[in-house]
């Protein structure tokens, strides 16, 4: 296919979301939104593995910290990512593709500058902030350099990011997932010859990382221009139009990323209160729930596009066919990884080495604990929804009182009465609670958008109570 005819294809094709089975277009975008996440995955813990070949500890030590600091700077990414998906995709859904294309460069923009601005903020601070975390001596030296060399990437990971999130929008779910696929695959190929090649250790690593986050850009680029034409140079009434929404979605949606380290942050805490064993258990249950149910953390950016184009097509039918397929989709794929690690717990156990406390944690998880992610799908899906049609605070609620109210008293009182394995029941149980309530409300914010005959709410919901609840009463939901 040459670069032609792609290009004249894509000038007018219409929305890919708002005709055809919304099952389909769920599980094809989940589908390669797991892939790439795996990669993702699969990277990180290979990047760890060639570090600990050099057998200094404080290198690993040092990753450890600094990838605590990549993880909150890159929640500030994909938060503003999730932004230019849902404008975007809703001016495709109009079927105002001239208008998309401004939007998503101008997305591009505000990510651009919002990034710039984040490095130049945290630059300053970042021998601080290593120490902040209990950093000391050698190891807290390392991962100061290391984040000199990779933060001021940011803008650089920021910008590839949106640009896989706009393919996403425009529901290329396939180029999107070469997005991420080709990234990591050059810093699987990079990370080796740095460390060893090179003799860099720990800056090689650092170097290998911002040359693969040039490969995000370059990819992203190539599709969005050459194959979508989804790219141009936004007017500046276009930029302070957009600005403002794209702030109201984007700064609750990075809000929502954060939330959940701080919840695990406290079951590791309590986990440590019952030694080093427990802790050693859910280190690796960590490491299984991303492998095994990725593909739940997949879909809310998978189903985020789909919402957003029929929401801007006013398709509110295919709004509730599509959470309810989402939620089906939940339903089958949970049960049958629940399923799957219950059958093979103890074979999972063995392959960590794992015996005593540390296997106990294993085992109660697999047998029971996993089910739980039935629920924790449901919040996802609920965050999509809120995300992508203007009530992004919810969002942000929600996955905070999950972090929080869903886990400290659950997990308190789970540790206090049955040991570790309580404490990891009180971590499931949490979920059950706000997974279900943020289903709830989400069908009723699609309830309420499809009864106002095109009203449909503002992509900056007012943060106050009173004043949302007045919008619900009187039938206004486009004063949300």
């Amino acid at each position: 296919m040459t670069g032609a005819r792609p290009q004249a294809a894509a000038r007018g094709e219409p929305a890919k979301f708002v005709t055809g089975s919304t099952m389909r277009h769920v599980v094809t975008m989940t589908a390669t939104g797991s892939v790439g996440l795996v990669a993702i995955f699969i990277v990180d813990a290979l990047n760890l593995f060639y570090i600990s070949l050099l057998g200094q500890q404080e290198l690993a030590a040092a990753i450890g910290y600094a990838g605590t600091l990549l993880f909150f700077s890159s929640s500030i990414a994909i938060g503003l990512s999730i932004a230019a998906t849902a404008l975007t995709a809703r001016a495709l859904g109009r079927g105002d593709r001239a208008e998309a294309r401004e939007i998503a460069g101008a997305s591009i923009a505000y990510m651009l500058i919002l990034m710039i601005a984040t490095v130049a903020l945290a630059y300053p601070f970042l021998g601080r902030l290593v120490r902040m975390m209990g950093a000391q001596g050698e190891t807290a030296a390392l991962a100061t350099e290391f984040m000199q060399i990779v933060l001021p990437s940011l803008p650089v990971l920021g910008v590839g990011m949106c640009m896989g999130a706009l393919l996403r929008a425009v529901g290329d779910a396939k180029r999107s997932m070469y997005v991420t696929l080709g990234a990591g695959a050059l810093t699987a190929v990079l990370d080796p010859v740095f460390i060893f090649g090179f003799d860099l250790g720990i800056h090689g690593a650092a170097i290998a990382t911002v040359i693969s986050r040039f490969a995000l850009v370059g990819i992203g680029l190539y599709a969005l221009v050459r194959v979508h034409n989804l790219l141009a140079m936004p007017s500046r009434s276009v930029i302070a139009r957009e600005f403002t929404p794209f702030l109201g979605i984007g700064l609750p949606a990075l809000m929502t990323q954060i939330a959940t380290p701080v919840g695990n942050t406290f079951v590791t805490t309590t986990m440590a209160q019952h030694g080093d064993a427990a802790v050693a258990g859910w280190a690796v249950v960590g490491r299984l729930i991303p492998v095994a149910f990725g593909a739940l953390f997949a879909l809310s950016g998978a189903v985020g596009p789909i919402l957003g184009q029929n929401y801007g097509a006013k398709r509110y039918d295919r709004l509730v066919s599509t959470m309810r397929d989402s939620l089906i989709f939940i339903m089958i794929y949970s049960l049958v990884a629940w399923a799957l690690l219950a059958l093979f717990r103890n074979q999972i156990a063995d392959l960590f080495g794992t015996v005593g406390d540390a296997r106990e944690v294993i085992l109660f998880f697999c047998l029971f604990v996993a089910g739980s992610f039935l629920f924790n799908g449901m919040l996802f899906v609920a965050n999509a929804a809120f995300n992508n049609l203007g009530f992004a605070l919810y969002s942000t609620m929600f996955n905070w009182s999950r972090s929080t109210l869903g886990v400290i008293p659950f997990v308190w009182l789970g540790s206090s009465w049955y040991g570790a394995t309580g404490a990891l029941a009180g971590y499931g149980l949490g979920a059950v609670v706000f997974g279900i309530a943020a289903v709830i409300v989400s069908f009723r914010v699609v309830a309420k958008i499809g009864d106002t005959d095109g009203g449909g709410p503002d992509p900056v919901p007012v943060p106050v109570p009173a004043a949302a609840q007045s919008a619900f009463t009187s039938g206004k939901a486009s004063t949300l």
